[in-house]
């Protein structure tokens, strides 16, 4: 991981298990004459825009091939989480040359199964959909899931200062914009002694009152996500210990993700069920959040801090596509 706390994995999960922030006023001004507060990655040279992208990536996706020789970019697809190609102020005007330019950067080439998932916060879900059905068709041993975002650029903040969902001087009720790059590898889920942290269901939806929107909220799509992802793992809720979403700071998110469990909580012995969300710490990071909040929960069942060994992680985009996952630490002869 690179991220605004930390410019490596182990040191970015240590900063957010200590809830330490790096908050600061950026270069942008919000309309009250107040600088506003955002997390910015502070790289060696004062890099923007599409650069800084390829160099957060670059830097997390390195960091993946140096803790695992196995790796060979030949011969591992890798898929490249971006925001959505609706966002406002986005800086990758063509993907494909991005994913190219990128490739020089590294100074290698990946499979020909590789792609860009364009789709935010649930890109990184998405992501591991497409690579559980290659790694279950055995046509590659390892798929590399990368990710790098930013919403440090002038226009995206306007956009969402205009919206009221920037957290500014004249709004408490927004999120604090950041940046960042992270990378993961999957493979399938082996016979080897090691601990390993296994995506047992995967789930989508659609929510009909986003954000944005004029309807009354019922979480109706991250209530179906949700059970898509238990029936998916052929699991009930009752497995669940805590969750692990990407909630930057809004009420609406709370809201969202209070709504979908109580819909689906029936177990009466649960006496308490944490939520986790990394954004408090990095601000909101756009597509990356995922691969940050993967990361960040294999750290702490490494570590043994974790809430439980079943963990419920959920997403959502602005335009209300949700994702759920399902997930499972599981140690030796576990």
């Amino acid at each position: 991981m690179v991220t605004g706390v930390g410019l490596n994995a182990p040191a970015s999960c240590a900063a957010i298990r200590c809830a330490l922030d790096n908050f600061q006023e950026t270069r942008f001004m919000d309309s009250g004459g107040e600088w506003i507060m955002g997390c910015e990655v502070p790289l060696e040279q004062p890099w923007r825009g599409k650069i800084k992208l390829i160099k957060m990536a670059a830097a997390a996706i390195n960091e993946c091939l140096a803790n695992n020789q196995q790796i060979v970019p030949k011969d591992t697809p890798l898929f490249l989480c971006l925001s959505e190609h609706e966002r406002k102020g986005r800086v990758i005007d063509d993907d494909n040359q991005f994913f190219l330019d990128m490739q020089t950067e590294l100074g290698v080439e990946f499979h020909e199964k590789s792609r860009v998932i364009a789709r935010g916060h649930v890109a990184v879900a998405v992501a591991l959909k497409h690579a559980r059905e290659l790694l279950q068709e055995r046509k590659v041993k390892q798929v590399l899931i990368a990710a790098t975002d930013s919403l440090l650029v002038a226009p995206t903040l306007a956009h969402y200062e205009e919206n009221e969902r920037l957290l500014t001087s004249q709004n408490s009720n927004g999120f604090i914009p950041g940046e960042a790059g992270a990378a993961l590898v999957v493979e399938a889920v082996h016979a080897r002694p090691e601990p390993q942290l296994i995506c047992r269901g995967l789930g989508f939806g659609v929510e009909k009152a986003y954000v944005d929107s004029e309807e009354p909220l019922r979480a109706d799509g991250l209530t179906a996500a949700i059970k898509e992802s238990l029936g998916d793992a052929g699991c009930g809720e009752s497995i669940l210990q805590f969750k692990i979403t990407d909630i930057s700071g809004e009420q609406y998110h709370f809201k969202e993700s209070s709504l979908a469990f109580s819909r689906l909580n029936r177990s009466n012995n649960r006496q308490e069920f944490d939520i986790w969300h990394p954004a408090d710490c990095i601000g909101e990071v756009g597509a990356v959040i995922g691969a940050v909040m993967l990361a960040v929960l294999k750290s702490a069942c490494e570590k043994d801090y974790s809430k439980g060994a079943h963990i419920l992680a959920h997403f959502g985009n602005d335009d209300g596509k949700r994702s759920s996952m399902i997930f499972a630490w599981q140690t030796v002869g576990g």
